[in-house]
């Protein structure tokens, strides 16, 4: 997936069409699978969605465990307290999954508008490329197994994600599967 930077608008309208956004409700493409914690078992809040690249039309969804007690783990990519994955696909078996249409978000729908980076770009929030690291390289196991979907700076989103702080995540997909993995660092 080539590099595309990202910024977002928000939306006048709830948005249910299958593009790239942060907020709001999933659309989803087949049926709900709503994360839910593994400590908590409470559903993980929406984050966002991101089109995957081809002429079928494929959704990742991202969910983060974000309750008003702390729950320990939201950064590890396998702690069962976040979640990424695509429509068509699966989600991860380490956490479970609810057949919710709708559930807790971070805010109102926010549409992704892209761009291409110029050689200095210096943007922290991004689709495809390589991962810029704040600490060291943690892509998951199997390389090769691997897509780098997204890297979403918490400072440039248009709401409050909590990955730390100044964190960014990074978000990786099985292209064959549609499992996923997220995980986040911080300064």
């Amino acid at each position: 997936m080539d590099k595309q930077s990202l910024h977002f608008k928000e939306s006048d309208v709830p948005v249910r069409e299958p593009v790239t956004k942060l907020g709001g409700q999933p659309v989803w493409l087949e049926e709900p699978a709503w994360p839910l914690s593994a400590e908590t078992g409470n559903p993980m809040k929406f984050i966002g969605q991101v089109r995957l690249p081809g002429a079928r039309v494929r959704l990742a969804y991202l969910f983060m465990t974000d309750e008003e007690d702390f729950v320990d783990g939201t950064w590890e990519p396998e702690a069962g307290e976040n979640a990424f994955f695509a429509q068509p696909g699966r989600p991860a078996a380490f956490y479970e999954v609810a057949p919710m249409e709708t559930g807790p978000t971070h805010g109102p729908d926010h549409i992704a508008v892209t761009s291409a980076p110029d050689k200095d770009d210096k943007a922290h929030t991004f689709l495809g490329g390589d991962p810029a690291w704040l600490q060291r390289d943690e892509e998951p196991e199997a390389p090769g197994t691997w897509e780098h979907v997204l890297q979403l700076d918490s400072c440039d989103a248009p709401f409050d994600v909590n990955f730390g702080d100044a964190g960014i995540g990074y978000a990786f997909l099985n292209p064959e599967t549609g499992e996923g993995r997220f995980l986040w660092q911080c300064a």
